[in-house]
């Protein structure tokens, strides 16, 4: 059976030291259900077509063109040539320019990940990096042209091999102080605190991620099969609101502490004086109800 078809050759390098590398995909959403669109009317697939904004007639490919807009509806055409021109030259090498400590990473800036591995030759180079960034617990960062830009990559320790992430430029991020500009300053402590450390602590797990199903592409999958088969989905439920509570509450609700308390258990002598009570509301009941007194007019 082939291998998986490597989506970038090059060398990766540090120091004085290279050898040839390999990129192959590690996440791709092909697998997922996918739909055509279609004419109700005739069940054909339909296809897209490039229109004239202002004279509505379709425009061929050979003459469709890159344009910049610099005013409102006014536009700077670029060449396919100029473009292809603008796209920095490769040596197809992933040269390492740092490493970094692992415990500095900003995931934020993740963008995709490859699989970086040898390729044929130059596998003793490539273990020595791998095996010395673990044992210093750091990562590689590297540039390099990939798919037409000129990319950063983080590399770090990934199994047998390397993972290789690219990154998103920095104005690609946006800042979180717009996000978190109205959230207060309050310190929580005490029995909360306490509270929500017990909770954190029974939930502690391990990450598993064949444990996380696609809720949707199993719904769709079934709603699929349905159509098939000619039956119909029975109807989903609507959703109860959950009741709202306090936090300090419902902290203690989570942490198995929401049971409400017993109620103290009656003396002999307050179990006396509610049966005298309740004889005397019988006999009150036996007697018979005078009518009742009618307001002055």
């Amino acid at each position: 059976m082939a291998g998986p078809r490597a989506n970038w050759k090059g060398y990766i390098k540090f120091g004085e030291v290279s050898c040839p590398v390999a990129l192959y995909t590690a996440a791709s959403s092909s697998e997922r259900i996918a739909f055509n669109t279609l004419n109700r009317k005739t069940g054909n697939r339909v296809r897209r077509e490039f229109i004239d904004g202002e004279t509505g007639d379709p425009v061929e490919r050979e003459n469709q063109v890159k344009g910049y807009e610099v005013e409102n509806g006014q536009y700077i055409v670029l060449e396919p040539e100029e473009v292809a021109a603008a796209i920095p030259e490769s040596d197809k090498t992933l040269k390492i320019e740092a490493f970094i400590p692992c415990s500095q990473i900003d995931t934020t800036y993740f963008d995709k990940p490859y699989y970086l591995a040898p390729d044929k030759m130059g596998t003793d180079a490539f273990l020595l990096l791998r095996d010395g960034m673990k044992k210093e617990q750091v990562a590689g960062i590297a540039r390099t042209v990939l798919f037409r830009r000129l990319r950063t990559v983080l590399i770090r320790p990934h199994g047998k091999g390397l993972i290789a992430s690219t990154l998103n430029f920095d104005y690609e991020v946006r800042s979180s102080e717009k996000a978190f500009e109205d959230m207060p300053d309050l310190k929580i402590e005490g029995e909360m605190l306490d509270l929500a450390e017990h909770i954190i602590g029974t939930k502690k797990g391990s990450f598993d991620a064949s444990t996380f199903d696609d809720r949707y592409e199993a719904a769709v999958a079934e709603l699929v099969k349905a159509k098939i088969e000619g039956r119909a989905l029975p109807k989903r439920k609507a959703p109860v609101a959950s009741k709202p509570s306090d936090l300090l509450q419902a902290l203690r609700e989570s942490a198995g502490m929401g049971a409400k308390e017993a109620k103290p258990k009656r003396t002999a002598a307050n179990a006396n004086r509610g049966a005298g009570r309740a004889k005397a509301a019988t006999a009150t009941k036996s007697k018979p109800a005078s009518a009742p007194a009618r307001r002055a007019s």
